[in-house]
């Protein structure tokens, strides 16, 4: 993407995870080479291996706890300790063991900003993500891919992150095209793919190239016969949506005639997704919808929709959807999406969203700046918050600025601690009992009143 800021700092070596007590796969000599001793079997290496290795051994810690895991529990040199552990266990013989630790590394890396130390690891960790991606299979390939994403955003858009999507992107092109991938593998390589061409790419001829590669898996849901008035889910569905998430994040990086040979040829097929029997689809197709409207407009204050009648008539449908064969969920949930979609398209407005993180803030008040949070926010989870108030990048893509410095006193008082976090939860949790219980009552009396 195009870049107002190019990290100088230079490369370094990428052997940094010599040093790791990850004794059951790999031993560290003094000058930090690896030499190989004997391997356990695929049977027994994932317990034993993480055993041995309890101390970094659940990668679910990282995200339960978040960036103040550090100031509880240890400090900075107990996490990259963890860290190297991880990195080792990545070139182990279990599948399920390498899958742990790729997890664990993501985990890492999603709660807290470690710049410096995956720079001198960087070619360490992308080789094992290209191993992962290459010889793994199913959750393995989707944990690997899962990391290469957290990765660029620490990296950040540079030489350093060019690189890694120079090794791993023709790895990831061939698994979202594989026929033959688990479908969860292939939909988090597409995600991937889009995120990492967002970060790293400055050629345009690979943006564009990107994009033609997700375009051609999402538009195998459009309508084939003029006669089908529903498009049926398929298990390939979850991809397509994948896909047509991470186009559309693209899209808001490319150039202006880039957008409109797009908007010529998706404004009249992409409103066919509207009727697929999958509301994540309908949602994905809708939010795209509003985003291309938000893009036009933009380049066009009197842009002009031809099928407008039509597109609003679907959009109000969906909006006040009342069919009794979808679940309740589903309804609900479409039915506020589509909302705020129809007041975009019909009225140009959007309804601004306040984000908070430590002492600031930030407002999303466009489409493109809540497709672009949203598919951060998916990755990143809850370290979301964390990113944006350290990471250089995102506070970059959102205009929040340099990173705020905090002093220690400062940090203290905005932290909530874990039992203080239980009581809120808590009582959140009898509030909302209470209040079904009454409900059931009110509806129990109308019924014996007929």
């Amino acid at each position: 993407m195009p870049k107002n800021k190019k990290r100088n700092t230079p490369h370094r070596g990428g052997s940094g995870g010599g040093g790791s007590g990850a004794a059951a796969a790999t031993a560290a000599t003094a000058g930090g080479q690896h030499r190989n001793v004997q391997p356990f079997s695929d049977e027994d290496a994932s317990i034993e291996t993480m055993s041995h290795c309890s101390g970094y051994s659940d990668p679910s810690s990282f995200a339960e706890d978040g960036p103040e895991v550090l100031d509880e529990e240890g400090t900075q040199e107990d996490l990259e300790y963890k860290l190297k552990g991880f990195i080792d266990l990545t070139l182990d013989k279990s599948a399920k063991t390498r899958q742990a630790a790729l997890e664990g590394i993501k985990n890492a890396l999603a709660s807290k900003m470690l710049y410096e130390f995956i720079l001198e690891r960087r070619m360490t960790l992308t080789d094992s993500i290209e191993r992962c991606l290459k010889k793994g299979k199913g959750d393995e390939q989707r944990a690997a891919a899962a990391l290469a994403s957290v990765l660029c955003i620490q990296l950040g858009p540079g030489i350093e992150s060019e690189e890694v999507l120079k090794t791993l992107g023709p790895i990831l092109k061939k698994i979202i095209c594989d026929v033959t991938a688990s479908i969860q593998a292939r939909q988090t390589c597409a995600t991937c793919f889009g995120v990492c061409c967002f970060i790293a790419t400055d050629d345009i001829t690979e943006l564009y190239s990107t994009l033609q590669c997700l375009e051609n898996i999402f538009t195998k849901s459009y309508l084939k016969e003029k006669d089908t008035n529903v498009i049926c889910s398929t298990p390939n569905t979850a991809l397509h949506i994948s896909s047509l998430l991470a186009w559309t994040l693209l899209l808001t990086i490319c150039p202006i005639n880039e957008v409109k040979k797009k908007l010529e040829v998706h404004f009249h097929k992409l409103p066919s997704l509207l009727s697929s029997d999958d509301v994540n689809m309908r949602i994905a197709a809708g939010e795209s919808l509003a985003l291309l409207f938000e893009l036009a407009r933009g380049m066009e204050s009197d842009f002009f929709y031809e099928d407008m009648e039509s597109l609003t008539q679907m959009l109000r449908t969906l909006a006040t959807d009342g069919n009794k064969h979808r679940a309740k969920v589903d309804k609900r949930k479409q039915r506020s999406v589509f909302r705020d979609i129809l007041r975009a398209v019909e009225e140009r407005d959007f309804p601004t969203e306040t984000v908070k993180f430590g002492p600031e803030r930030m407002y999303i008040d466009c489409w493109v700046k809540k497709h672009t949070y949203d598919t951060f926010k998916e990755i990143l989870g809850s370290g979301m918050q964390y990113h944006l108030q350290s990471n250089e990048f995102l506070r970059n893509v959102f205009e929040l600025g340099p990173p705020v410095m905090l002093d220690a006193a400062a940090l203290k008082t905005m932290k909530i601690s874990r039992f203080e976090r239980h009581l809120y939860n808590s009582a959140a949790f009898k509030a909302r009992t209470k209040a079904r219980s009454k409900c059931r009552d009110k509806r129990a009396d109308v019924g014996e009143f007929f």
